[in-house]
């Protein structure tokens, strides 16, 4: 309740049976006078379990529910049609969720649930958060399951994070060539919360079929050790990054514990993708052309591209911390004095 700020009801099960709790929790919706809608969550049970099943429909007849809906897991396949058969026999559910659709099933289940019960599929579950309960569109889920992307899915979770006038200040800020780093971390942040960066390529036309070249790749590792970078950098260095000069790579690779060269890599990366930018929002057509090969050339064509690897242990066995060699580092140095000395 706590998460999404709702008031919960319950009661000491070993006191109440679950049709009591459901009982009292009406009694108690309706003696606050306010509440809209009720839910009640009961338990999971497997369609084989005719005392539970039992159970249900005591709720059932007992508060007479406007609407029942099954939540179904899409990865058990058949086992799902079979559960959603005879919970329709026992129940005459209203509606069908189906949860862990971000999982490696394409929702092939999604179509047979709907063809042996009759009853609509409502939401698809994408995760475990509230937000994460997607509106069912039967021509979407086609389009998944053809390897099609969903397009007008990936669209919405844009609206909902990105707002239209800001998007417009920076396409404008993109053509004047002002796209800065802190622009580019506010961005990123804004991606990051539609979502993992797996879940929305799946989206994309054409992508389910390349998403193993992933299967190695840690893109939120990577965009978390970026989102730090900036971080580690003053306001004036991310709106004028050319000022980062040695000293300054050395102490923002230091307040987020990463190599100086890590830094000058994401330096030249923004370099590159602003000009980029320029010419993609702004530039002529040959301009927008030449930028799409740049982004081709640059690993964007692959999915495999410039992304990083999972890394690969190395020969010299485990690698040392920063304050092991200097440590290392400063044995050398007395031993070397020792040996001069004699």
């Amino acid at each position: 309740g706590q998460q999404v700020d709702v008031p919960l009801y319950t009661e000491d099960p070993a006191k109440s049976s679950p049709v009591q709790v459901c009982r009292n929790g009406l009694k108690e919706a309706k003696k606050a006078g306010d509440v809209r809608v009720l839910i009640l969550d009961t338990a999971g049970r497997l369609h084989v379990d005719e005392e539970l099943m039992a159970e249900l429909e005591s709720i059932d007849r007992s508060v007479h529910p406007d609407q029942a809906l099954l939540v179904c897991d899409a990865m058990t396949g058949q086992d799902a049609v079979n559960s959603a058969k005879t919970f329709n026999d026992a129940l005459e559910i209203d509606g069908v969720i189906l949860s862990k659709m971000d999982g490696d099933t394409r929702g092939g289940a999604a179509l047979s649930v709907k063809q042996v019960t009759g009853v609509p599929i409502k939401f698809i579950g994408v995760g475990e958060q509230l937000d994460k309960l997607d509106e069912f569109h039967p021509d979407r889920m086609a389009s998944r399951i053809m390897g099609g992307g969903d397009l007008q899915t990936l669209i919405e979770k844009a609206q909902k994070e990105f707002d239209a006038d800001e998007m417009e200040r920076q396409q404008q800020k993109m053509r004047e060539g002002k796209f800065t780093l802190e622009d580019f971390r506010n961005q990123m942040k804004k991606v990051r919360g539609m979502g993992s960066m797996k879940d929305l390529l799946k989206l994309l036309p054409g992508m389910g079929g390349m998403m193993e070249a992933f299967d190695n790749v840690d893109t939120e590792g990577e965009l978390s050790r970026i989102e730090a970078i900036i971080s580690s950098m003053t306001m004036d260095e991310r709106e004028n990054p050319q000022k980062i000069d040695r000293s300054r790579r050395n102490r923002i690779a230091i307040g987020c514990g990463c190599e100086p060269n890590e830094v000058s890599q994401l330096l030249k990366q923004y370099d590159s993708m602003a000009g980029m930018m320029k010419n993609m929002a702004g530039g002529s057509k040959h301009e927008q052309l030449k930028a799409i090969r740049q982004m081709q050339e640059m690993g964007f064509a692959d999915p495999s591209g410039n992304l990083p690897k999972e890394k690969n242990r190395s020969k010299r066995g485990a690698q040392l911390s920063r304050d092991d060699k200097r440590k290392q580092n400063k044995q050398k140095k007395q031993a070397r004095k020792k040996n001069r000395r004699r």
